[in-house]
């Protein structure tokens, strides 16, 4: 609000010179405490004023529109941005009036703004005096945590602490334990409550259910309010539990998330209630009431244990020191008994002796008074070589009588008396004591070889000094160790000549028994010596004397083991085989071949660094151990160095000998666990580098690891095969090029594998040669072919039947398979077999005799593949072949005119002719191919231009339409 000129000329004057009524209005405002002391004196001003109207208090939204006739405001509020406003009538107010009242609304401006800083001062006095109540009392909380009250002092004083910052006359802090799902109060303050649970017993929290204790539980939040408002708060979920109150207030006590109690207080007066600024900073305080709990706990939980510990050490520290007494006690007995233990043996006199065991009985008990009695040879008779007694000085020998010293010896037990034992003894007439009378005596009998031969006795003759059990017992377990020693003592003598002897006898023994031990010494060297030799022989190749397979393993598996330590030590393992070293041999001798292995071994040493390995596993393979190389690389570095050392000429004796090797290199990996899997690839790299043209190294990767596991899968699988019959003939018809009729068939073998489907001989054959079971593999499909071959070939027909070489190998294979035939009653005219070249080769007249015989029989015979081996006439008309195969190499070329296929097939055909054969083409695939054939003038054929191999079903069903 803007002041006219007026009010500036009115302000602008002097004290005296305003009004007395004006003067009492500014005294009156500037007493005024709050707004409404304003508004009053403003209206006791208008009073003088003469100004008729009303003040009241617009909302600011009202005072900030547009202005309203008749509606002057004054002066605004900062505290609560009310404007003080005049509604009048218009006409009322004039310029002067306007000026007055201008000056009046900046004076109640001016009151107003001291009045809002004022009250702001005493509002931020109060938060910081708030402040400093919650300041010292979490100091007051913290200081509790460490200081040495027990819990209900800790309590106590934590309820002190909240009564500074709140109204906290009933007062109470409860525990919840999740394991037993209970609730405890350590702390409860009411004044209305005429029951409170007890601080140590622990209440079931379902006991509770629906309490308010039990709401702040579940809820881990603050709650407060009357019981009606907890009662509309928890919607059904609430139960009174105890006096009713006003108002109500409690918090949880935090661990993280989980809520571990709570504290609460309330009040039962009507004017005295809650706020939320109570609950925050009852909720703030409480997390740091928990943590002093926490700490506090904690500390009593150690303050505890310590004193259980202490407790503990306590008793074990006064078992230690009963312990020790024993022990000091029982080291003074040991001492003692190891002192009478060398005195038996020391070269002293009698009477040393005796005042030595006084001396030693002295220290285990009181012995003053001290004597030792023994009978005489006659055992008569008692003596006192040795005696000590402060009255009577003198013991002289007696006859046996009934004093004490008599009743030990007669009873052969200790006797422990007082005056009053032996009063009690003189009256029974058991004993009667001899020289001066003692206050306790205590004596124990001296036995060896089973009689008590004498008697220790020790007395007493004031009361200061009395003997007890214990003291009986220690004695009498002295007394044994000192009657031995006297025993000891009183046969020296014959011990002396005892030992004379036997040391008389060791010496001769011991002189026995050191030639004997030479003799033995020299045995067990020649047997260590024998042992090492055959140590070595059974480590080393004898022909090379290099490591064998043996030693060569044992490397091998150390190297491994420490690999699988730190895959940092890398190895090597190289297979070496060397290349024609059979043709070697067989052309130059057995002794030159063992030269040469000999040397090879040697030039193989020479290549490698001392602590690598060479062994010869056999024949003419070596193997190699490269320990700490770094990469493949240097492995592939040190073959190549081995291949081409062993590349230059052997010298043996006047021959010079040249071969070569193939090296297969291994490395180790994590799925190696033996060293033969080692060895076996390496063997495997081997193979491949000798497939890839020798002279060369290959190492063992991945796809021949591929290739090895396939290999071995592919002989379990045969095998598997073999058993559940999975072998069987397919069926290639061979026709007649003119017409296409069909003269016979040729028995393919086929395996139905379960997983991989129909397999050719070429995905299978080459394995089950190596593994032996292509033999069994043939029968099984001659078997097959026999059972099948009179229904295929009908009565003019032939079934043509493959057989390797290495069935020939048997002497009795003619028969086989004629007894075979005869079996199923096939004729044998209908089953021709074929041969190839290489089959020939081998013990050609072993072949010849069973061809011969098969063929008186009636089996045809045929030569396969012709034209692909050696081609040798000699074949032709010295065994009885009555047909030729052209194998398909041929007949592929025959449809191109620059080929020579023709004139040789032209050839093959015009010898057959001449010698009167049949020949057969394979491999017709077209009927270019057939055409040229039948230019040349051969009558039959077979290929897939006729047909494909079937199972005999197929042609059986054809053949029976045919016949239909």
């Amino acid at each position: 609000m803007s002041s006219a000129p007026d009010g500036r000329k009115f302000m602008s004057e002097p004290t005296g010179s305003i009004p007395a009524a004006l003067r009492e209005t500014m005294e009156r405002l500037f007493r005024a405490v709050d707004a409404g002391s304003v508004l009053e004196t403003c209206e006791a001003a208008l009073v003088h004023l003469g100004v008729r109207g009303e003040l009241h208090w617009l909302p600011p939204e009202i005072d900030d529109q547009l202005p309203v006739p008749g509606r002057l405001s004054l002066a605004k509020d900062p505290q609560s941005l009310q404007a003080l406003a005049l509604v009048t009538d218009p006409s009322e107010l004039n310029e002067t009036i306007n000026a007055e009242l201008t000056w009046l609304g900046r004076l109640a401006g001016t009151r107003l703004r001291q009045l809002s800083e004022t009250g702001r001062l005493y509002e931020a006095i109060s938060r910081l005096a708030m402040a400093e109540r919650l300041q010292r009392a979490l100091y007051a909380i913290a200081e509790l945590a460490g200081t040495s009250h027990n819990m209900a002092e800790m309590m106590q004083s934590l309820h002190s602490i909240v009564g500074m910052l709140m109204y906290a006359e009933n007062f109470y802090i409860f525990l919840y334990d999740s394991a037993t799902d209970s609730v405890r109060f350590p702390y409860y303050v009411d004044t209305m409550d005429q029951k409170p649970p007890l601080p140590d017993e622990s209440y079931p929290l379902q006991d509770m259910r629906h309490s308010l204790t039990w709401n702040l539980l579940q809820s881990s939040q603050p709650l407060m309010g009357s019981v009606e408002e907890l009662a509309r708060q928890l919607e059904g979920r609430f139960a009174l539990v105890g006096p009713a109150c006003e108002h109500w207030l409690g918090v949880p006590l935090l661990r993280g998330s989980q809520v571990v109690g709570g504290i609460a207080v309330q009040s039962y007066r009507t004017d005295t209630h809650y706020t939320r600024h109570d609950r925050d900073l009852l909720n703030y305080v409480a997390q740091h009431m928990q943590t002093a709990l926490e700490r506090r706990e904690a500390h009593a939980e150690l303050e505890r244990r310590v004193a259980d510990r202490t407790a503990a050490l306590r008793a074990t520290n006064r078992v230690l020191r009963q312990q020790v007494l024993q022990r000091q006690r029982g080291e003074r007995l040991q001492s003692a008994l190891f002192r009478i233990a060398e005195l038996a043996s020391a070269p002293e006199s009698q009477q040393n002796f005796y005042a030595a065991v006084h001396r030693v009985v002295g220290g285990l008990i009181y012995a003053r008074n001290f004597y030792i009695a023994l009978l005489d040879e006659s055992g008569q008779n008692i003596t006192f070589p040795y005696s000590v007694d402060e009255i009577e000085t003198v013991r002289k020998p007696r006859p046996i009588g009934n004093g004490a010293t008599e009743y030990v010896l007669q009873h052969g037990k200790p006797l422990l008396a007082d005056r009053h034992a032996f009063e009690r003894l003189a009256a029974e007439g058991d004993c009667v004591e001899a020289g001066a009378p003692s206050i306790c005596w205590l004596g124990v009998p001296l036995v060896w070889d089973d009689r008590v031969m004498g008697v220790l006795a020790v007395q007493s003759y004031s009361p200061k000094h009395m003997y007890d059990a214990r003291d009986q017992e220690l004695l009498t377990f002295v007394s044994y160790h000192i009657a031995n020693a006297l025993q000891r003592k009183q046969t020296s003598e014959s011990l002396k000549q005892a030992y004379v002897n036997l040391e008389r006898r060791v010496t001769e023994r011991t002189r026995a028994l050191a030639l004997a031990n030479r003799d033995l010494r020299e045995q067990i060297a020649e047997r260590e010596r024998v042992e090492r030799r055959l140590m070595y022989e059974t480590l080393h190749d004898s022909l090379t004397g290099l490591p064998n397979r043996t030693l060569l393993l044992q490397r091998l598996g150390q190297a491994l083991h420490g690999y699988h330590a730190d895959p940092n030590k890398l190895f090597a393992v190289l297979f070496i085989d060397l290349d024609r070293f059979k043709v070697i041999n067989d052309s130059v001798g057995h002794l030159i071949g063992d030269d040469l292995l000999f040397q090879a071994g040697s030039r193989i040493r020479a290549c490698l660094k001392t602590r690598d390995l060479v062994a010869r596993l056999g024949g003419d393979e070596f193997a190699v151990l490269l320990e700490g190389i770094s990469d493949a690389g240097k492995a592939l570095v040190v073959a190549e160095r081995i291949i081409a050392e062993l590349h230059v000429p052997f010298r043996l004796g006047v021959k010079e000998i040249f071969t070569s090797a193939s090296i297969g290199i291994a490395l180790p990996g994590p799925h190696y666990q033996q060293p033969e899997e080692l060895l076996r690839d390496a063997d495997a790299a081997m193979y491949r580098a000798k497939d890839e043209g020798r002279h060369r190294a290959a190492m063992f990767d991945d796809r021949l690891r591929r290739e090895v596991l396939s290999l071995l899968e592919m002989e379990g699988d045969l095998r598997r095969a073999l058993s559940r019959n999975e072998f069987v003939p397919f069926y290639q018809p061979i026709v007649a090029l003119e017409d296409g009729r069909t003269v016979g068939y040729e028995a393919l073998l086929r395996w139905r594998h379960p997983d991989r489907g129909l397999l050719c001989p070429g995905d299978f054959l080459a394995v089950a040669e190596e593994n032996g079971s292509a033999e069994s593999i043939d029968w099984q499909i001659f078997e097959q072919v026999a059972s099948q071959a009179s229904m295929l070939a009908g009565n003019d027909g032939f079934v043509s039947l493959n057989v390797s070489g290495r069935h020939f190998r048997m002497p009795d294979l003619d028969d086989r398979l004629l007894n075979l035939l005869r079996a199923h009653r096939v004729n044998p005219r209908s089953l021709r077999i074929e041969v190839t070249e290489r089959t020939l080769l081998e013990n050609p007249a072993h072949v010849k005799r069973m061809l011969d015989n098969l063929r008186q029989h009636g089996v045809g015979i045929a030569l396969d593949d012709f034209g692909t081996g050696y081609s040798s006439l000699s074949y032709l008309h010295q065994y009885p072949i009555e047909t030729l195969k052209i194998d398909r190499s041929f007949i592929t070329e025959l449809a191109n005119v620059n080929s020579h296929s023709v004139p040789v097939v032209r050839a093959i055909q015009v010898l057959a002719d001449s010698l009167q054969m049949q020949v057969i083409a394979e491999g017709i695939e077209d009927e270019a191919q057939r055409q040229a054939l039948r230019h040349i003038g051969c009558r039959y054929g077979q290929g897939f231009l006729f047909a494909r191999p079937q199972p005999a079903e197929a042609w059986l069903g054809t053949i029976s339409k045919a016949v239909g």
